[in-house]
């Protein structure tokens, strides 16, 4: 199974981090920091590129607003060195979540086990 694991790596981009990827990071890399979803974020030694390597599916939804600020060189310090600051009303980051079970699904929505009471609304049916 690890030699089978090691080809499909190699071969594909879409299920994970691939050698390539890995070996670029251990040779040319420069560990940044790690976020709370434990996706670890890479720089190069003159800080041109930035990268990051995830924990588990490959989604860029998961990178929180911070660390895509960072990864796009809106600002120059990682959030480990400077975090920054956050309203009380601010919701903590989550991923997108369409196209899954936990997606949002409004009041009388067909995805809801039990459809709210339509009594406002009439279908149309043709004569």
């Amino acid at each position: 199974m690890g030699l089978l694991n090691t080809i499909f790596r190699a071969l594909t981009w879409w299920d994970g981090n691939t050698l390539n990827t890995q070996f670029w990071s251990w040779r040319k890399g420069v560990k940044v920091g790690e976020d709370e979803q434990g996706n670890i974020y890479f720089r190069n030694a003159d800080n041109t590129r930035r990268w990051v390597m995830f924990n588990g599916e490959m989604e860029a939804t998961r990178v929180s607003p911070d660390w895509h600020g960072w990864l796009h060189h809106t600002w120059d310090e990682p959030p480990t060195d400077r975090p920054l600051a956050h309203k009380t009303w601010e919701k903590p980051h989550i991923e997108n979540l369409t196209g899954t079970a936990m997606a949002y699904a409004p009041a009388g929505s067909i995805r809801q086990e039990k459809p709210a009471d339509r009594s406002d609304y009439e279908a149309w049916t043709p004569e």
